[in-house]
């Protein structure tokens, strides 16, 4: 009996995966984030499932729901901490996994970067529709600014936004669909995950001297299985102590008001793993070119793969290469902060010279790096 289930296939794949794969030396502990985002996913499927069966999807009792089981279910405000930070911590590691592809070359194995930018698509869009659920202030008036950018669409744009909702404003019909959604994507993330792996595993993990190591490899258990162990302990640990000391300190005040349209809130804004991206939306006067930009601050990260080739694989041996590649980080910092601030001046004229920053990143980065090849 033993034999037979050490050699079945799923037995099989899961021992390659976690204990004989081959894995280069000399990986440093930025690799340490995709486990880590494996551990965010599953607490944020797990705790959204005990969540979901204390929620009803109704705009006259969403609100309260929330609020009462917080008193009588047992440890529901524990779950609900979890999961809402927990959809923090696992976007802060997302963008770190994603900073190190960029750093490290990552992007040079097409099929994982791709499979990864989809999946951080998904991630988004879960988040979003996750975020409305309580039918908070926030939550209400976070869904219909972001619905209603759809209008912008040419031609089809009114069609869209009226399918969208479910009617002719945000409302019960609404929130089903959102509670629906949000519940079938984590699973859908979680296949796309798999595929990642198996391209990953396939094509084998970079390294950070951007070099073949396929002389130079050891098997993953227990020398990185210990290592992600750590890890996990310094990721987890600061997630429990928000949970447990200040479970609401990343939240906005207005989403414990209920949701009332006929109350707009003084200054709307999403979760704070998204402002970057509308501070970028804001930046741009027109509708429909908003629209455009938001869609491409994430988008661009599918050029990457066909962008211009380096002979060194990453930026570790490209000095100007990696000054660029910190002015994206503070470039991306200072659009989070923009997005947190009002649609007035001078932080409108501050988005827009980020936002043309951000982007020139992405089309000065191979040219700068493949004149450095040159000159060396």
């Amino acid at each position: 009996m033993y034999k037979a289930s050490r050699f079945s296939p799923l037995t099989s794949i899961i021992r390659h995966t976690v204990v004989t794969l081959p894995t280069p030396i000399n990986i440093s502990t930025w690799w340490n984030f995709g486990s880590l985002l494996g551990i965010c996913l599953a607490s944020q499927i797990f705790s959204g499932l005990v969540l979901s069966l204390h929620f009803t999807a109704h705009t006259d009792l969403s609100f309260y729901v929330v609020i009462q089981s917080f008193g009588d279910v047992y440890y529901n405000w524990w779950f609900r901490a979890l999961h809402a930070n927990g959809a923090s911590f696992f976007f802060i590691g997302l963008y770190l996994h994603i900073a190190r592809g960029l750093y490290y070359g990552s992007y040079l194995f097409k099929e994982v970067w791709s499979i990864g930018v989809v999946i951080l698509l998904l991630v988004m869009a879960s988040a979003f529709l996750g975020y409305v659920l309580p039918w908070g202030q926030m939550s209400f008036w976070g869904a219909t600014v972001i619905t209603s950018l759809f209008s912008a669409l040419p031609v089809i744009g009114g069609d869209v936004v009226v399918w969208l909702w479910g009617g002719f404003s945000v409302d019960n019909a609404t929130l089903t669909r959102f509670f629906g959604l949000h519940f079938v994507l984590p699973f859908i993330v979680a296949g796309l995950v798999g595929l990642h792996l198996f391209f990953l595993h396939d094509q084998g993990s970079s390294n950070p001297l951007g070099v073949s190591s396929d002389f130079n490899k050891v098997v993953f258990h227990h020398y990185y299985v210990l290592k992600d162990l750590v890890g996990a302990c310094f990721f987890i640990g600061p997630l429990l102590g928000l949970v447990y000391f200040n479970p609401w300190l990343l939240g906005d005040p207005e989403n414990f008001i209920e949701g009332n349209p006929l109350v707009t809130p003084h200054h709307i804004q999403p979760e704070w793993y998204f402002l970057f991206a509308y501070a970028i939306l804001r930046a741009v006067p027109n509708k429909l070119g908003g629209v455009v930009a938001l869609a491409a601050a994430v988008l661009v990260l599918f050029y990457m793969p066909v962008s211009p080739k380096t002979s060194v694989k990453g930026l570790s041996f490209y000095p100007w290469g990696k000054m660029l590649f910190f002015s994206l980080v503070g470039v991306f910092f200072l659009l989070t902060w923009a997005g947190s601030k009002p649609v007035e001046e001078p932080y409108v004229v501050i988005s827009q010279v980020l936002s043309f920053l951000y982007f020139s990143y992405f089309a000065l980065i191979g040219p700068i790096t493949r004149i450095q090849d040159k000159l060396l």
